[in-house]
């Protein structure tokens, strides 16, 4: 069982456990230990962040816990998420390390892990990591420790590698294109890659101060960019997270598409191409019942995994797909990436716009989603309102509400102290009631 790990690796308020630099050092030499299978050989890891001030913080911790296990460290600065993947594999790094709470605000952080593969690990890797941290790391002799040394290319090697992913003669000349960067990792290279694309960029979110990431703008908060879409003129908006792994398009209209509908999207066409594999999407239980409907329309199927991007990956290697990704932007074409890659979402929904000729407005609106209403609530550490009687009487009687027109999905968030309640139903009244009452209980029972 993992104890330190959770959705997306490790996750918390930066300087308060378990997101502490004592305990970053900890990670840092048994992940050095755990990948530093062989005796001799060149043993490296690359490290990205995003733009969070904690992250120096974070760095220089898990440089020092790697380097004393013998692990060459390659520092990478502010960089996406989905660069690090292909880095390690590129460069042929043992592990590869990004530092960041992604769409978590400024105050928090976290840290995730790619194997050599440049896939991140398994459930059952972690558990084994965790048992080292537990029980301590053997040291490398001091003629055996490691170095540290920066690297400057990392963000140019990524956005040839995203421009490659698109058609040779994709040029997207004639388009305006409001990119929000949430002031994060792809704060210089978003624009840049638009740029050089041939786009009209308008940049938002391109100013981070280590505290901003996320604050008013990206993904979580996409008001922003659709005002901007609107006051410029723009033909449309990609917004993305704090480590640039997310991403939701707004149409010139300022009206918002998240996953479900991009993921839609890009299954219909790919398939209609002969390049969607195994006739198949994998998305999360979240993802809407409107998308499986539509699939089922076009005669492929949904897969749906547990919440995580990491296992959406899992079942795309699994069963040979080539697609997949989460609602909340999350988009994994495995084809050029190994994890969710915003940018590269993006830039494919803007190759579509100019394939199709249509406005953005005709394509984030792929099928009719069925009314979702998802509330959260906060829990305290050490709380477990799911366990307690008057919770678990309400999440049936709920549940049994919306058995014959709906469903009903309530679960721990993996990367924050929150229970997610979530229901889809075609009945308005009866969505909102059944959320509602769990949610009534759940918040009686984290306040007793």
């Amino acid at each position: 069982m993992r104890k330190l790990f959770g959705t997306d690796g490790v996750r918390g308020r930066a300087n308060i456990a378990p997101m502490t630099a004592e305990t970053a050092l900890r990670i840092g030499a048994a992940v050095g230990q755990y990948f530093r299978r062989e005796a001799g050989g060149v043993h490296r890891v690359v490290i990205g962040k995003d733009t969070r001030l904690s992250g120096y913080m974070f760095e220089h911790a898990l440089t020092a816990g790697l380097t004393s296990t013998g692990m060459n460290v390659l520092l990478m600065g502010p960089v996406p998420t989905p660069a690090v993947g292909l880095m390690t594999s590129s460069m042929r790094a043992d592990l590869g390390v990004m530092i960041s709470a992604s769409h978590n605000p400024a105050q928090d952080n976290g840290i995730k892990f790619f194997g050599p593969d440049g896939f991140k690990l398994s459930d059952q890797v972690e558990a084994e990591i965790e048992a080292l941290i537990e029980n301590g790391a053997d040291l490398a002799p001091a003629d055996k420790i490691g170095s540290a040394t920066r690297i400057d290319d990392a963000r140019f090697r990524y956005g040839e590698r995203v421009k490659a992913s698109l058609p040779r003669d994709c040029s997207l000349n004639g388009l305006k294109v409001v990119i929000d960067c949430a002031n994060g990792a792809a704060w210089s290279t978003a624009p840049q890659v638009l740029w050089e694309l041939g786009a009209e960029v308008v940049p938002v979110g391109t100013n981070p101060d280590g505290h901003n990431i996320n604050r008013d703008c990206g993904s979580t908060h996409p008001a922003t960019a659709a005002e901007a879409v609107v006051a410029h003129g723009a033909d449309v908006g990609i917004c993305l997270d704090g480590d640039a792994d997310r991403v939701i398009i707004i149409d010139e209209n300022g009206q918002i598409g998240d996953g479900d509908q991009l993921m839609a999207l890009l299954a219909a066409r790919w398939a209609a191409e002969g390049t969607l594999k195994g006739a198949a999407l994998v998305a999360t239980v979240m993802s809407n019942l409107g998308l499986e409907r539509f699939l089922e329309g076009k005669g492929l199927r949904l897969e749906r995994t547990q919440v995580g991007d990491r296992y959406v990956v899992e079942r795309m290697r699994a069963g040979g797909f080539n697609l997949g990704g989460e609602q909340s932007g999350h988009i994994v074409m495995s084809d050029h990436a190994t994890t969710g890659d915003g940018l590269m979402a993006g830039l494919h929904f803007l190759a579509e716009m100019l394939r199709s000729g249509q406005p953005a407005s005709a394509l984030v609106r792929q099928f009719e989603p069925v009314p979702q209403l998802l509330e959260n609530v906060r829990y305290t550490a050490g709380q477990t309102p799911l366990e307690i009687g008057s919770v678990k009487a309400a999440i049936a009687e709920a549940e049994a509400a919306l058995a014959a027109n709906g469903r009903l999905l309530i679960r721990k968030s993996g990367t924050e102290p929150l229970i997610r309640v979530m229901g889809e139903s075609e009945d308005a009244d009866l969505l909102e009631g059944a959320v509602n009452s769990v949610v009534a209980a759940v918040k009686t029972a984290v306040s007793a």
